[in-house]
């Protein structure tokens, strides 16, 4: 069976003040360090599934880690010596102690050598954001009731999971890591057939919701123009896992390839210029690099644009590397 490592990456929301945090790029890259319990096992070839404790952000398969060394700054509290405390955004003193409940402004420090690890896993990268809950998460883990950053499972377990998802088939969670040594760490698997049943959630109202888009724009993708009804989708421009609800004016037509890319913000309409941009690793496919800087080609209202202006935010930000905190969950 493939490992698969449930690993903590909490950017922002990070509140333990026991250390400075991690430089991650979840789609990309992971970081830890040997502080960090289980920072040993996890190996190339196994699966790295990145959550922040709400939701699952997405999976890849290991392809790499770098190793390295550096020194870190631990903090304390002052009282007790433990570094189990909460850095407090409004009220004052700053600090409180989760083991002896001091209050203090400023945590003792200390520094250490450390052995640092960073995981490559961006050539296989799946964004999962909604697909499962932190609940669900957790009851996936070999140790379900674990508070590490770092927990292991299965990844047949996690597979399962996310088969039982909406818009989800096995040839989207056929991961193939890059490089040479991913090659030689896994092995080619027999591919079986048939067929199972699963509990599968289905979007109450999506039939409705492309006929009003159809009536609305007909077989015309808004990006690229006029498709065959068979190959373009109802696109929301928001996350419909998230609202559970068809907002008037919140989606388009969009053809099947350039959908499934807009919902990772690799297709994307800038709000500033109201033309759409592709990610650069995009641009070497024709068929993609065309509609870089061209404005859709369809009539926007303000909702749409109101819409695609939030979906462009997001996934900008989502680039932007956060640290994020390798201390056990409970101390949060």
């Amino acid at each position: 069976m493939t490992t698969a490592w449930l690993v903590l990456a909490v950017g922002d929301d990070r509140q333990h003040g026991g250390n400075d945090g991690y430089d991650d790029d979840p789609s990309r890259h992971y970081s830890w360090d040997d502080t960090v319990p289980n920072h040993g096992n996890i190996a190339v070839g196994d699966v790295i599934a990145l959550w922040d404790k709400k939701q699952l952000l997405g999976l890849g398969v290991v392809s790499g880690i770098e190793t390295g060394s550096q020194t870190k700054t631990l903090y304390f509290c002052p009282e007790c010596k433990k570094a189990d405390f909460k850095r407090r955004k409004r009220l004052k003193p700053a600090c409180r102690c989760n083991q002896c409940g001091a209050v203090f402004e400023v945590p003792g420090s200390k520094t250490k050598q450390v052995v640092t690890y960073r995981s490559r896993h961006g050539e296989t990268w799946m964004d999962g954001r909604g697909l499962l809950t932190g609940t669900q998460l957790r009851a996936l883990c070999d140790s379900p009731d674990s508070q590490l950053s770092m927990r292991p499972a299965r990844w047949e377990r996690l597979r399962d999971a996310l088969l039982a998802t909406e818009g989800l088939d096995a040839s989207d969670l056929d991961l193939d890591a890059g490089g040479e040594n991913a090659a030689e760490a896994k092995e080619r698997r027999r591919i079986t057939g048939g067929h199972r049943m699963t509990n599968v959630r289905t979007r109450v109202g999506q039939g409705p919701f492309r006929k009003q888009l159809l009536n609305d724009h007909g077989q015309v993708c808004a990006f690229t123009g006029p498709a065959p009804a068979a190959a373009i989708q109802a696109a929301h421009l928001y996350s419909y896992a998230e609202e559970s609800e068809h907002h008037d004016w919140g989606g388009l037509l969009l053809r099947n390839d350039v959908h499934s890319l807009f919902d990772r913000g690799q297709i994307s309409v800038n709000p500033d210029t109201g033309c759409i941009e592709v990610d650069d690793e995009l641009l070497g496919y024709p068929v993609y690099a065309e509609l870089h800087g061209r404005a859709p080609l369809v009539s926007l209202r303000p909702e749409h644009e109101v819409w695609l202006a939030a979906h462009w935010r997001m996934h900008q930000s989502a680039r932007v590397s956060v640290p994020a905190s390798r201390v056990p969950e409970a101390a949060s």
